[in-house]
């Protein structure tokens, strides 16, 4: 079957650096392609020059066996070639409607035609059951509703062409269904998809085809039926999943020092009890909106509390900002790293010591101090950047969430929270994270890992606790911590334990 858009030689260039050398991508008719490898592979840049953002530095793009060459998306987008950036391009001041037709707005002679708008937002919407007003400002939304949004901005574009750059990395297990069941419509209906996601399960289940990338070149494409989820994280990183996590060690005090006593953070949280042992990773699973977010925040002070307290060493704390969290040896790492953990205008320097006063000079900022400290968190975490200096938003995800982690370690906590600390990072990036945590919890450091991959929860945390509609309903150990048991309880299917 002849492709529908075909990428023939590609190599792009930044400068002196080649991220993408002579790659060949064909994705049929019909067809889920999927395109996997680690942060840095080549993978988004290689779908910006299919979608008309960036054009090749050699080679070129065939759209129906013709050359296509675009002056920008835009120019690409009515072309029928569509893609669903990872980050968010919505206007957060402007309502769902507003963001799905903006720059294409429907009309009746002169004037928008807001009637059927309206109509369409909802039609759209309804099809991705996502239970959204189309009235609703963007800037109240969720991760995953806005992530629904921009689906929905795809679909009424029509594509011929779609591409989806980790699309179910903030979505639930409900909303991810969905999903899957529509990309498979349209397949069905003759629609061209690639599918970029670092959930090697889900590309195992969707794609027909998966293309490999490792360091800017095409390793491999063979059908998905072909490749376990193991030979895909070989392809990528060089080893299977079961070498992913480091082994699990007891840890040696059963000291607590933290406990949460009957903490409500209303409407999201109620009556929370859990304590954190020395050298502990606690892991917290649940449906997205169980509240595990919610309850950590409020115990950072970033959301109001009205009942409970907090423990730290056995002592009741004030914690009303992250300022007071600080200063109980506390950090908290937020699971939206663009909107609320980065300055993604800003360089990496700056990012860095935004939570730490220790780079300060009275009122002037120690630029040498803050250059140690960030050669220090380069080596420390591996954070690679062609231009320290530069914007942390070109940075690749795997590159800012090792410079997020780094952010809150500068301030030197005891207790760490986590939140979705892998979510849109490849496997090699993960097995790094999973590695530092595993090292904190050595050092005598707990930390509280929150995490939508029960992998994660299983592979990595000594106890999992197990929310659902806003309460714990349940506390795994050991042997007991097992992807189907914190689901039984995830879903309600088992009473609390």
């Amino acid at each position: 079957m002849a492709a529908v858009i075909e990428a023939r030689g590609v190599s792009k260039d930044f400068g002196p650096v080649r991220v993408l050398d002579r790659v060949d991508l064909a994705i049929e008719a019909g067809e889920v392609h999927a395109v996997i490898g680690e942060n840095g592979a080549g993978k988004s840049t290689l779908m910006r020059i299919l979608s008309g953002v960036y054009q090749p530095t050699e080679g070129e793009v065939l759209l129906g066996c013709e050359p296509a060459v675009y002056s920008g998306p835009n120019d690409a987008e009515r072309r029928g070639v569509i893609m669903i950036h990872q980050e968010f391009n919505l206007a957060e001041s402007l309502t769902v409607e507003q963001n799905i037709f903006l720059g294409r707005e429907m009309r009746k002679g002169p004037l928008l035609d807001r009637r059927s708008m309206r109509k369409k937002a909802h039609e759209l919407l309804q099809t991705l059951n996502a239970g959204i007003d189309p009235g609703t400002p963007v800037y109240r939304l969720s991760v995953s509703q806005k992530q629904m949004v921009e689906i929905a901005k795809a679909l009424f574009g029509k594509a011929r062409v779609l591409i989806m750059d980790e699309p179910t990395a903030t979505l639930s297990h409900r909303e991810t269904e969905i999903l899957f069941d529509l990309v498979r419509s349209l397949a069905q209906q003759g629609v061209a998809i690639a599918y970029i996601s670092h959930r090697l399960n889900e590309v195992r289940r969707i794609a027909d085809r998966v293309s490999v990338l490792k360091d800017g070149r095409l390793v491999c494409t063979a059908p998905a039926a072909e490749l376990s989820v193991d030979d895909m994280a070989r392809l990528m990183v060089g080893r299977g999943l079961s070498e992913i996590f480091p082994a699990k060690k007891p840890p040696d005090s059963a000291e607590t020092v933290l406990e949460v006593r009957g903490v409500t953070v209303p409407p999201w949280a109620h009556d929370c009890t859990f304590e954190l042992r020395r050298g502990e990773i606690l892991g917290f699973a649940g449906l997205v909106g169980a509240g595990r977010t919610e309850l950590m925040e409020g115990i950072f002070g970033l959301r109001r509390r009205t009942s409970g307290e907090v423990l730290r060493d056995g002592k009741p704390v004030a914690v009303r900002s992250m300022t007071d969290a600080i200063r109980h040896g506390m950090a908290y790492l937020t699971e939206d790293r663009k909107g609320k953990g980065l300055l993604l205008a800003m360089g990496m320097a700056p990012n860095l010591t935004l939570l730490s006063l220790g780079t300060r000079r009275g009122a002037w900022i120690d630029r040498r101090r803050e250059a140690k400290a960030l050669s220090e968190a380069v080596d420390r975490f591996d954070i690679r950047a062609a231009d320290p200096g530069a914007p942390v938003r070109f940075l690749s995800g795997g590159n800012q969430q090792k410079l997020s982690i780094a952010k809150i370690m500068q301030v030197e906590p005891e207790v760490i929270v986590f939140d979705e600390p892998t979510r849109g990072i490849d496997i090699g990036t993960k097995q790094q994270v999973y590695r530092f945590i595993h090292g904190l919890a050595a050092e005598g450091k707990s930390c509280i890992v929150i995490s939508s991959e029960l992998q994660e929860i299983v592979g990595l945390c000594h106890r999992a606790v197990v929310m659902r509609e806003g309460a714990i309903v349940g506390v795994l150990s050991g042997d007991e911590i097992e992807e189907e048991a914190i689901m039984r309880l995830a879903t309600g299917v088992a009473a609390a334990v």
